[in-house]
């Protein structure tokens, strides 16, 4: 069932593109008093640029034609229009058409107010050069507010403030990916040579990998067959068109089963650090039943996080941490319970789900109706709908709405550079948890692999380390320069396969590596952690 569980949760949890948002900042103030207020605005950067910063802005007197569309100029005096800002209704013609008509009645600014969802405004490409007149789009709601703040007439001004694209949340994202691969790797390497240090102690036989076609019995499932890492990763293509097509009534049980399937991987982390640092279990009995009072501390523990997550999973202002957390504990147990068997399965299993990353990110879009990639889709939800494979587009809403619900996959930690100005709500950059545990799994491969030679200085697991950190860093800094969300598989996988092979290579391991076996190493000054006379069959040691 745990299996299952994570097969679901992998399935979807893949890196999503970041949306690169056209949000501008209405300052209203009042000339009769030292009030002011800012309020959300959407434009187009490429049609309208507007200035950086509040002091270099224009600032126009506000005239309020919220009883017309400004389609036509019937019924409008240029007298009474010209040298001001503008604010009129959505509806009835295009942008393109209300920005013409307020030029030529001598406006300097055109807001239109709605009472639908702002979406970044847009026009023919023919229709760009004829719109002299900065434009953009504002909730009717936040106009109505201002008319009873300001009720002695209104002074604005207009400005986009310049956010650096590098945000100290991608540090703390890199930051969050290098220890949990790291983390991962490392438990998974611990929990094998304790399972070969108790098998060595209980005189059993067998190799640590490339036959092992078993579970061990601390639960660990290894990958051990080409075609089942193929069926595998179809598998996973299917879920995701499933996802696709039926969003709205999936979505709700991922969100069931993320929560089950967190709170036991958490409990599993806590209760391994417990372990390690010796905390005593205190055990009582009821009835016959033996109850281990730090087990029961955990798991309320865990659950009551999980449930608290699952109440107010749509509460964007603190709710990520735990999300964070409990997508931190389900990538370290994923790791650390699915193996790879050899260097073969993983390159396999790694060279695939690099192709299925790239097609659903960037071959899908043409194949969809709103030209959005399937990943973005099923990752962002329905409201993805309003961004293109540019990554120009920007969605916010005009009135309060229920949250659409979202698939727990993704690491999110909000943009720091935008939260003093949060009028359009709030950013976050986004990591998929799958970017995490794929080459996760080759770290813990690697892991083992070290402990299977005896390595002393972890010299594969260090360097796939290495690797991965230097992948991440490629794959930020080309999303900064491209200023769109990219699929990190592209860049971690041959960075962390590149490298073990070279490692193996230098080292003359590559056969060993790639079949996965435990053997003896015939320089003196590398002992093999097993005897002479090991078989390479599959190990079941003690539980870990």
């Amino acid at each position: 069932m745990g299996k299952a569980v994570g097969f679901i949760i992998v399935s979807v949890a893949f890196f999503v593109s970041q949306i690169n948002c056209q949000e501008a900042i209405l300052h209203i103030s009042n000339e009769s008093s030292s009030i002011n207020k800012e309020y959300c605005l959407v434009y187009n950067q490429s049609w309208t640029p507007l200035s950086q910063t509040l002091d270099a802005a224009l600032q126009y007197p506000l005239v309020n034609m919220t009883s017309t569309t400004l389609c036509n100029t019937s019924g409008i005096s240029p007298e009474v229009v010209k040298g001001k800002a503008l604010v009129v209704m959505r509806g009835d013609c295009d942008f393109s058409q209300k920005a013409q008509v307020a030029h030529s009645l001598g406006a300097t600014t055109l807001l239109i107010a709605s009472n639908t969802l702002l979406i970044t405004p847009s026009a023919n490409d023919s229709e760009y050069a004829k719109t002299h007149i900065p434009l953009a789009l504002m909730r009717y709601r936040d106009y109505l507010d201002a008319q009873q703040v300001f009720a002695g007439g209104m002074q604005v001004k207009l400005y986009a403030p310049l956010h650096s694209k590098i945000d100290a949340s991608i540090a703390v994202m890199l930051l969050i990916a290098i220890v949990t691969v790291a983390l991962g790797g490392f438990w998974s390497g611990a929990c094998e040579r304790d399972r070969l240090n108790g098998d060595v102690a209980g005189g059993g036989g067998g190799g640590g990998g490339g036959g092992g076609e078993s579970k061990a019995d601390s639960g660990e499932l290894f990958l051990y067959s080409p075609l089942k890492v193929v069926i595998f990763v179809a598998m996973m293509c299917g879920m995701l068109v499933l996802m696709y097509f039926f969003y709205n009534v999936l979505v709700y049980i991922i969100i069931a089963i993320f929560c089950l399937a967190s709170a036991s991987a958490l409990f599993g982390c806590l209760d391994a650090v417990m372990e390690k640092i010796g905390c005593a279990t205190g055990r009582f009995s009821i009835r016959n039943h033996n109850f281990s009072v730090r087990s029961l501390i955990l798991a309320s523990l865990c659950i009551g996080i999980a449930v608290v997550w699952g109440v107010y999973r749509n509460e964007d202002r603190w709710i990520w941490i735990l999300q964070d957390l409990l997508g931190i504990a389900f990538c370290l147990n994923f790791m650390k319970t699915i193996s790879l068997s050899n260097f073969k399965i993983c390159v396999i299993l790694l060279s695939l789900l690099l192709v299925y990353d790239v097609f659903f990110v960037f071959i899908t879009p043409f194949f969809t109706k709103n030209g959005v990639s399937i990943m973005v889709q099923v990752a962002l939800g329905p409201d993805a709908s309003g961004e293109k494979t540019q990554g120009n587009m920007v969605q916010v809403p005009a009135e309060p709405q229920a949250p659409t619900e979202k698939l727990p996959v993704v690491m999110r930690v909000p943009r720091f550079s935008a939260l003093a100005q949060n009028l359009c709500g709030m950013q976050f950059s986004i990591l998929g948890y799958g970017d995490i545990i794929v080459p996760g799994l080759l770290v813990a491969y690697c892991s083992r692999f070290d402990v299977w030679i005896n390595s002393s200085k972890k010299i594969y697991f260090v360097s796939c380390c290495t690797a991965y950190l230097l992948g991440m860093i490629v794959t930020f800094a080309v999303m900064l320069l491209s200023g769109m969300g990219q699929p990190a598989l592209l860049y971690l996988v041959p960075f962390t396969l590149i490298t073990s092979a070279v490692v193996a290579g230098c080292r003359r391991e590559m056969k060993q590596f790639w079949a996965g076996t435990t053997y003896e190493v015939l320089d003196s000054s590398r002992e093999p952690l097993l005897p002479e006379g090991r078989t390479d069959s599959s190990v079941e040691g003690d539980i870990c």
